[in-house]
């Protein structure tokens, strides 16, 4: 059933695809150009995961960098079998099937999120020390993600978002080892970091569907106090921008033509102190997370952009819920800036793509987080491949509720059907986890429908408590059987049901419900009383008369504090 609901909601969003821009991107004052001189709004997904993996990806946020994950893999199955796993995941985790989802859904740029080691070894590895080994077979990866963006008319945002020593001290977003000289303690290492540069421009220097260089991902880095602190309170960043000063400047000599695209220290958002702009082909990159959709959230980059006279762009956004991510898109699309949102598939319900991790994957998990026994070596390896296996594309579970949020509820509101429904002759039940598509406030309200822990200082909590299914703030949970439902459904909520009513004539609603502590639902504002009871029970809602044509019925917590829905079922009288 799930395959079939996205399958339909995904192919209603094809509408949405935006004209395709054609041929170099470049600057022009505050906005990016293609060559026809057409204003371009890029809208990309970032492929965090695939050459750079962070442990919430994985279900492993304990762990956090990927060279820790390896390790405990090696501990797990040995050297052998998880450099088999590594390459069945850079093989499965993103082909051509991913950048042509892309395109039919309306993303025109992705963005990709290089670990350094791909493509060089690291400093301290190197059999000569000051040279560099370079790995042919990573380069050939971008080579084919580049093809695959081409054919479908797809900008290819290069992101060294692991550079050699590791960027700041949020270790897992760079894989940084704390225990070895970060990119900023060592002169080699920013040397590397250069030489890298110079050797993908240089590759990819006539290539126009590359979009831009963007040049190092998220510094965070507090320089008077090194190995504390993410750069937030620094006043000058003086290494954050001569490094980006350096890598512009070895780049203009092998390329002349492509966009640089830098960031400020904090994650990317700390741009005091930046120079006098120093290339004229040069954007400026913000990143949004976890704070309010208002003007004042993106007030400071609106002003850079207009004292500097560069577009800016969000080149990194997301982890969040969709109400949050139409609101953020409809403020940036706005001003004219485009987005780059994070990330496009993982083990998780909030992006365009799950990874379906497997009761095997699970049990390592358990293992690496001291939560479980050890696997045996056997069953670990296969858990690891399989888990390999579930990263291909045809193998993900899509999200359609994401990409409606992103694609089509930035520009309209209105909701629909998240599966085509008829009500007939025959009785028609809907799962209450299935309400229509659309924004909060249209589709359905929640008393929590997005994180907003950097604005009001408090923890991070999700908006959908059973983090499964959908996106939104309607809070979905699973039966032992696997099945939905909604569950936390508290006095003043409510979701909407869209169908098609084939001919006029009466119905019969009922639901299936159950509240520990009893309570009020309705699809009319007196509603009809909850029983209490601990498990499913029937109730009648309504005997309603419904003309011929697009109908629709909102349920409603009347009076609520734990009651839980799994379906609504509409039987003709």
């Amino acid at each position: 059933m799930k395959f079939r609901v996205a399958a339909f909601a995904l192919a209603a969003l094809l509408s949405s695809t935006t004209a395709r821009a054609e041929g170099l991107l470049k600057v022009e004052g505050t906005q990016i150009i293609d060559d026809s001189g057409k204003p371009v709004i890029l809208r990309g997904m970032g492929l965090g995961g695939w050459m750079l993996q962070e442990g919430y990806m994985l279900k492993l946020g304990e762990v956090g960098q990927q060279h820790k994950i390896r390790a405990k893999l090696v501990e797990l199955v040995g050297e052998e079998r998880t450099a088999t796993f590594y390459r069945a995941w850079l093989d499965n985790h993103t082909t051509e099937a991913d950048i042509d989802a892309m395109a039919k859904w309306g993303f025109n740029s992705v963005r990709l999120p290089i670990h350094f080691d791909q493509l060089t070894l690291p400093a301290d590895k190197e059999p000569k020390p000051g040279e560099d080994t370079w790995h042919e077979e990573g380069f050939q990866r971008i080579d084919r993600l580049l093809e695959w963006s081409k054919a479908n008319g797809i900008y290819l945002i290069l992101d060294l978002h692991a550079a050699p020593g590791g960027q700041g001290n949020d270790l897992a977003i760079s894989d940084r080892d704390p225990a070895k000289p970060s990119l900023w303690q060592s002169e080699e290492n920013l040397r590397k970091t250069v030489a890298l540069w110079t050797k993908l421009a240089a590759r990819y220097k006539d290539e126009p569907w590359i979009g831009a260089y963007d040049l190092i991902n998220e510094p965070n880095w507090s320089f008077a106090t090194p190995g504390k602190g993410n750069g937030c309170d620094e006043t000058e960043n003086k290494a954050v921008w001569s490094l980006q000063q350096r890598i512009t400047a070895a780049i203009r000599k092998v390329d002349k033509q492509h966009i640089v695209i830098i960031e400020g220290n904090c994650w990317g958002n700390n741009y005091r102190g930046l120079p006098p702009v120093w290339d004229a082909n040069m954007v400026l990159s913000f990143h949004k997370y976890w704070n309010r959709n208002d003007d004042a959230s993106i007030a400071e980059i609106k002003a850079l952009r207009t004292r500097t006279n560069r577009p800016i762009w969000l080149g990194e956004s997301g982890e969040n819920s969709n109400g949050w991510y139409r609101d953020a898109i409809a403020l940036v699309e706005g001003e004219g800036i485009g987005w780059n949102f994070w990330p496009w598939k993982k083990i998780g319900f909030n992006q365009p793509l799950e990874i379906v991790a497997g009761d095997g994957w699970m049990q390592i998990v358990a293992w690496m987080t001291g939560k479980g026994p050890k696997p045996g070596a056997d069953e670990a390896f296969a858990a690891m491949m399989q888990l390999a296996e579930n990263a291909r594309f045809d193998k993900n579970i899509p999200k359609p509720d994401v990409i409606d949020a992103m694609m089509r509820q930035p520009h309209d509101v209105t909701t629909r059907p998240f599966v085509p429904r008829l009500l007939d002759k025959a009785p028609l039940t809907i799962r209450a986890a299935d309400y229509d598509l659309g924004p909060p406030e249209e589709a359905y309200h929640d008393t929590v429908d997005a994180n907003y822990h950097v604005a009001t200082g408090g923890e991070r909590t999700p908006w959908n408590i059973g983090m499964t299914y959908r996106n939104d703030g309607v809070d979905i949970a699973r039966d032992a059987d696997g099945s939905l439902y909604v569950s936390d459904f508290v006095t003043g909520e409510w979701m909407r049901y869209s169908a098609e009513v084939a001919k006029a004539g009466r119905w019969t609603i009922t639901a299936r419900v159950r509240s520990a502590k009893g309570g009020r639902i309705g699809i009319d504002e007196r509603g009809v009383a909850v029983p209490a009871s601990t498990g499913w029970q029937i109730i009648k809602l309504a005997d309603v008369d419904l003309p011929a044509g697009p109908g629709t019925a909102t349920l409603r917590a009347i009076d609520c504090t734990d009651c839980e829905v799994a379906e609504l079922v509409f039987t003709p009288r």
